[in-house]
């Protein structure tokens, strides 16, 4: 599925749950707080990016993550994942009004890069989100969109695009179907799952289902015949490929040449 804005701490009453899950409480239904202004994708060429990708957060609803070392960029973690090479099967969920979207719908356009990431209300996957908006003229000018996932309904994943602004498509894969597929899902036990309801985090809520799944943020880069051209899992959701790491990889996959 990227992401880069300082985050306040979490109160300390709340610390020790929001350390293991990386939760961030919600205020009423909303996944996080509504940013103090729209961030809109930049007009101008984005300068290179370095080290933590993610840059500093700007808001108390995201958290900023630690770029992985060059030499696990496009690795994937043991026992999950669609390696390169492979062609990913033709899957569907929702878009944010309900409808049914195939993948091969959205790749047969031009190349994707498919973003999974937890959820809305994790502040590190809200860092995500935002640095793929932010980032969105350099995709655009390799030809690739990036389309994020998580198992968050239709209304959930609405809340989170207008917050951030966010100009690309934002799926609904409440059923975890396509988690399931690509081999990255995070299969929350009880006992984290009654952390984070302490946290004020219900993730029955969030996805509208009790299989209490959610993904492990993964990035696919698929060209327009379906097949992964690059691919990056990591189960520790602090750790995350920066802008210039992903571009890097865009550029050398070297998708308009195929």
């Amino acid at each position: 599925m990227s992401a880069l804005w300082s985050a306040a701490p979490c109160v300390l009453a709340l610390a020790a749950a929001c350390g293991t899950v990386g939760c961030t409480k919600p205020q009423g239904d909303m996944p996080a707080p509504a940013m103090s202004a729209s961030v809109a994708a930049p007009t101008a060429p984005m300068p290179t990016m370095a080290a933590s990708a993610s840059a500093t957060p700007a808001a108390s609803n995201m958290r900023p993550y630690t770029d992985p070392p060059a030499d696990r960029v496009g690795v994937l973690a043991p026992g999950t994942g669609i390696p390169v090479g492979q062609k990913v099967p033709d899957l569907h969920a929702r878009d944010l009004d309900g409808n049914d979207v195939s993948l091969s719908s959205l790749y047969t356009k031009g190349p994707i890069l498919l973003a999974f990431y937890r959820g809305g209300w994790c502040p590190f996957c809200s860092t995500e989100n935002h640095s793929l908006a932010t980032a969105y003229p350099e995709y655009q000018k390799r030809g690739v969109t990036p389309v994020t996932v998580s198992v968050d309904k239709p209304d959930a994943e609405a809340k989170t695009k207008a917050t951030y602004a966010i100009p690309f498509p934002v799926l609904s894969d409440s059923s975890a179907a396509m988690i399931e597929a690509f081999h990255v899902v995070n299969h929350v036990d009880d006992a984290t799952l009654a952390k984070m309801k302490g946290f004020g985090v219900d993730l029955e809520s969030y996805s509208g289902k009790a299989h209490h799944e959610i993904a492990i943020p993964s990035l696919f880069l698929i060209d327009r015949t379906g097949v992964v051209r690059w691919a990056h899992s990591d189960p520790d959701y602090k750790v995350r490929p920066s802008t210039a790491q992903i571009l890097a990889a865009i550029d050398a996959a070297k998708l308009a040449a195929k």
